[in-house]
């Protein structure tokens, strides 16, 4: 079958289309003909070589998939040839990814595509889906009323994460860069914060009269860490999906916070079948608040062929991406 497969480690250009295996089926497992995928962060920290170490053995990264369902193995009972799907699937060492043309996956990790959804749209859901579920729902447990700010609303798993906690019934807050992304943000029901115009003493003033926020999503990492625990109230609840940095963590005992890290590909890599089985149950609740338009996925303008892959990883990296960048299946 044609993939895309990473030759070594290091800028956008390691990818080269080539002719590898295609996969045999196994039990458990269903063979998933790739419609689209995505690319998210950690495809290219893993692609640069910062996190070498998760690589699959075959080179083919992607962890979102969209697709139909060719073939199932022994012990599969949810799924069956022809049903659309959708889910994070692997990527990382043991679980090749979705650049290519068919991609081999646990049936535990998959659920059926909503059918107002192209597959393009169901690409850009899993793994910001999962993870804004993971770090507010499962981690921060937020609830009805409460001031959540969410740092990058307009990003990937930013833009999940404020309609998120908007169908919760939290009252959202997103930083936001331009006009632009405060327009997106504000489209969702959140009240956007330009963090180039406003100061942080001066955005949590203004909002939460100084006490600061609730739950405090970080969508960034790095040095906006402190900025989350600096922004929030005594005693909140600060979640990141980022938190490789070196900080002084003496504020979380001044203001006894918690705070709660999110790595949702855990399952997978680990193989844990209830991790796995909790990802598929997510994902169903994603599909219905999908169906009903409660959820709706952010795309970025241009739609990649998988061939264009380097060009779509030069566009995350860049940081100029609004919303997912996906990638169309091959022909």
């Amino acid at each position: 079958m044609k993939a895309m497969v990473m030759n070594g480690f290091g800028d956008s250009q390691v990818f080269t289309l080539s002719e590898i295996p295609k996969p045999q089926i196994k039990s458990g497992h269903v063979l998933v003909r790739v419609r689209a995928s995505s690319v998210n962060p950690i495809d290219y920290k893993i692609r640069s070589g910062l996190l070498k170490n998760l690589a699959p053995e075959n080179g083919v990264l992607g962890f979102d998939v969209a697709g139909i369902v060719e073939e199932v193995g022994k012990s599969v009972n949810r799924l069956k040839p022809g049903d659309e799907v959708y889910g994070c699937s692997g990527a990382i060492k043991g679980n090749p990814g979705a650049m290519a043309e068919y991609q081999l996956v646990d049936e535990r990790l998959l659920s059926i595509k909503p059918e107002n959804l192209s597959m393009e749209q169901c690409a850009a859901l899993p793994l910001v889906g999962i993870t804004s579920w993971d770090a507010l729902v499962r981690g921060a447990k937020i609830t009805s009323g409460e001031k959540v700010l969410v740092h990058g609303g307009a990003g990937g798993v930013g833009h999940f994460g404020v309609q998120l906690a908007k169908l919760h019934g939290a009252e959202v807050f997103s930083t936001v860069s331009s006009d632009q992304k405060a327009e997106i943000v504000k489209s969702y029901g959140a009240t956007p914060i330009n963090y180039k115009k406003e100061s942080l003493t001066e955005y949590v003033n203004e909002h939460t009269d100084g006490d600061g926020f609730d739950v405090v999503f970080d969508t960034v990492g790095g040095d906006n860490l402190m900025r989350c625990f600096e922004a929030s109230k005594l005693e909140g609840r600060v979640t990141s999906v980022n938190t490789r940095v070196e900080c002084d963590l003496s504020i979380l005992h001044q203001k006894a916070l918690s705070l709660h890290v999110v790595f949702m590909i855990i399952p997978i890599l680990y193989g844990q079948k209830i991790g796995k089985s909790r990802h598929g149950e997510v994902l169903k609740e994603i599909s219905k608040h999908a169906k009903s338009e409660s959820i709706v996925p952010l795309i970025h303008d241009e739609v990649y062929s998988f061939e264009s892959i380097s060009e779509a990883h030069t566009l995350l990296e860049s940081g100029k991406a609004i919303g997912k960048v996906i990638l169309r299946g091959f022909d």
